[in-house]
């Protein structure tokens, strides 16, 4: 594929704010039967966003973070499950193209092929001839419904040495799903859990994970040469953006014909309290942005040259992911809590939206806390305690 063929960011962005009406309408039947609807699917993949992380030679586009970015906040403009799931793809597939390319002829021969995965090694290796053998679960799969693959990760026991964790490439048809997911938020994600019961997986489809956690051994395409951290934070916070975005529309579509109940507002409007509101909600999700257009901006200069990666500016991709969490969540948390009693109905989104943003807050890569103290640990000079950096 020639570079002429590869749609420019703005045209990508253009075309998924284009699906904006198909996305809305499914988003209160996701959230009911807890999955990303078909339809949905099908038009994230007419507008080519499962190709954003595909390499040139099978088709894809081979785009940059900021376009993540940018694109993933029109999605999560629409309807933040939905966005959360084309985020999630894009990072296993990006992990997909660390695997020899015979490999990947296999995985890149479906059109617009989704890979689903996990980074938590709750599965067991155990060594054969050709392959391992892996038994384990893995919970939180978001968008295994609509998957063709699954990334796993799980601890290689070999006959001599320290266990280590691996990586693996396995068919979604060689794992059992288990239909658990029932939460109160980002119920429409579909994040099931995969069983895996003596699951055979060649040699070629195995790779260390310490390997891809540091961006070695990828293909020659410099965006897959990165460390899978600061790629994985980059790819995932424009869907939060997006939220924010989102409940701001929903809060200033609403306001006209609201009252301020029990007041002599006739129009909640009027009201110099929610001037206010208003007014800091824009500013969260304005530094919100800042910060996630900072995050790829900074994988992207360090993909373009090619230099080594810096301890801080590891911890600070970590810092900026659990900065956007942060204020897109007190943006909406400010919306939400002025929108009145009317506001608890299924019907208006921003209810949804607040539950959504709470989920993403718990998510251990993505909790606030976590990403800061891991950035202030790292400036006082000590070692960051973790291997996800």
């Amino acid at each position: 594929m020639s570079s002429t063929d590869v749609p420019t960011r703005e045209e990508l962005v253009r075309r998924v704010a284009e699906l904006a009406p198909v996305l809305k309408k499914h988003a209160n039947w996701s959230e009911q039967n807890r999955r990303v609807h078909d339809e949905s699917i099908e038009a994230l993949a007419e507008a080519g966003v499962f190709k954003l992380r595909r390499p040139k030679r099978y088709g894809g586009f081979e785009a940059d973070t900021r376009t993540l970015v940018d694109v993933a906040t029109e999605i999560g403009r629409a309807d933040g499950s939905t966005s959360w799931v084309a985020s999630v793809y894009w990072i296993p597939t990006w992990m997909a193209c660390h695997f020899p390319e015979a490999v990947q002829d296999e995985v890149f021969s479906t059109p617009d092929v989704r890979v689903c995965g996990t980074l938590s090694p709750s599965a067991m290796a155990a060594p054969v001839d050709g392959g391992v053998v892996v038994n384990g679960k893995w919970g939180f799969i978001s968008g295994a419904l609509h998957a063709q693959w699954q990334e796993i990760i799980a601890i290689l026991v070999p006959p001599e040495g320290e266990p280590y964790p691996i990586m693996a490439l396995v068919p979604l048809s060689d794992l059992l799903i288990v239909d658990d997911w029932d939460t109160a938020g980002l119920r429409g994600t579909g994040s099931v859990s995969t069983v895996a019961q003596d699951v055979f997986i060649p040699a070629e489809r195995v790779l260390p994970l310490p390997a891809v956690l540091e961006g070695q051994g990828g293909p020659a395409a410099s965006i897959y040469r990165s460390p899978l951290l600061p790629v994985a934070s980059a790819s995932s916070v424009g869907t939060l953006v997006g939220m924010a975005k989102s409940a701001q529309d929903s809060f200033l579509k609403r306001l006209p014909d609201r009252k301020i109940t029990y007041t002599a507002y006739e129009s909640q409007r009027e009201a110099p309290i929610t001037h206010h509101q208003v007014a800091e909600a824009a500013l969260k999700m304005d530094e919100a942005q800042f910060h996630a257009h900072r995050l790829a901006g900074l994988v992207d200069t360090k993909t373009a040259d090619g230099s080594p990666w810096k301890l801080e500016e590891r911890a600070i991709a970590r810092a900026d992911l659990g900065a956007v969490v942060r204020l897109a969540k007190e943006s909406i948390d400010i919306l939400a809590g002025a929108s009145g009693g009317s506001s608890i109905y299924h019907g208006i989104p921003i209810q949804r939206i607040a539950r959504d943003i709470a989920a993403v807050n718990l998510h251990a890569l993505m909790h606030p806390n976590t990403n800061t103290e891991l950035y202030g640990r790292v400036l006082c000079g000590l070692e960051p305690n973790t291997l996800y950096i």
